[in-house]
């Protein structure tokens, strides 16, 4: 299960867009200490501008999938990959290292709370601890 993370506006909705990409933005910009740029032709996602956690994909190489690619905890891809291969997939170049690939086109759409979690668990893979402990919402 993903860590809760704070952020600077809760309320964080980007379900009025039909945009996939940008519903990744809305939700990954609000993470702490997020950057966005090209990378590979693609938006990208990265803390402090250098450690990536979210890249957009859109038909990589003639793949035809308009998605993303995570990092995963240790497990969590082949999990994924089972429960629902027709949305979750292994990527090239990173699928290695545990990395998720996100299909974003599907029918119907990826709801709202799933692409929160699992923005909110890539950022938290890859965060430095003192960050990462800093923006956790204290355990009930």
């Amino acid at each position: 299960m993903p860590r809760k993370l704070r952020t600077d506006d809760p309320t964080i909705d980007s379900t009025n867009t039909a945009d996939p990409v940008q519903r990744v933005r809305a939700v990954a910009m609000q993470l702490p200490q997020t950057t966005e740029r090209l990378s590979h032709g693609e938006p990208t996602f990265f803390i402090n501008d250098k450690k990536t956690f979210v890249m957009t994909v859109n038909d990589h190489h003639g793949d035809g999938i308009l998605g993303m690619w995570i990092p995963a905890p240790t497990g969590e891809q082949e999990s994924l990959i089972s429960e629902n291969p027709r949305v979750y997939f292994r990527p090239p170049y990173v699928g290695h290292r545990g990395w998720v690939g996100v299909r974003l086109d599907t029918d119907p759409v990826l709801d709202q709370q799933t692409l929160v979690e699992l923005i909110h668990q890539a950022w938290s893979e890859v965060a430095p601890k003192k960050l990462l402990a800093a923006f956790e919402e204290p355990k009930s």
